[in-house]
């Protein structure tokens, strides 16, 4: 299992030990988006929903995740995460939101999981809280598109 840190020598799962790891600044941001039909952009836009304003709680619902994400992942280490950010961005192109979701840390592991957690469960509270006008929303594109920090040091997504 070259290459996979969580496999030990046997194959085995196990957490990876960062107890050597120097202690840095880390940031992770990841992005995603959810597309919709036109008619449920303009609800969301609107404010018109009916269970109320679908950017706001979806933006605390993104925070809460990325605090949660140890919980949800199996493997990753519980974090203090310093700052949660998540912006969500109406495009009426696509039609639907675009999520950017922000996490920084001073520690001795990265937070890409908290980063892209962030950005799924802001995703999937959009789906809940719309699913009953649109059940083929669309939720995709969710990736790591910086991290900076720690001895691999800086990645940038083209």
């Amino acid at each position: 299992m070259a290459g996979l840190t969580h496999f030990d020598g046997k194959g085995d799962a196990h957490m990876v030990d960062v107890s050597d790891k120097e202690v840095t600044a880390r940031v992770a941001v990841a992005e995603g988006h959810i597309r919709m039909a036109p008619q449920t952009f303009d609800i969301i836009a609107e404010g018109r929903a009916k269970k109320g304003d679908v950017l706001s709680v979806a933006r605390l619902a993104g925070i809460m995740g990325a605090k949660k994400t140890p919980d949800l992942i199996p493997l990753c280490h519980p974090l203090p995460v310093t700052r949660v950010a998540v912006d969500l961005t109406l495009d009426p192109d696509l039609p639907g939101i675009r999520i950017e979701g922000t996490v920084k840390t001073t520690g001795q592991t990265g937070v890409e999981m908290e980063a892209l957690t962030a950005v799924s469960v802001a995703a999937l509270t959009v789906y809940d809280m719309a699913k009953a006008v649109d059940r083929a929303m669309e939720i995709g594109g969710i990736r790591v598109v910086l991290k900076d920090g720690g001895k691999s040091g800086r990645y940038e997504a083209t």
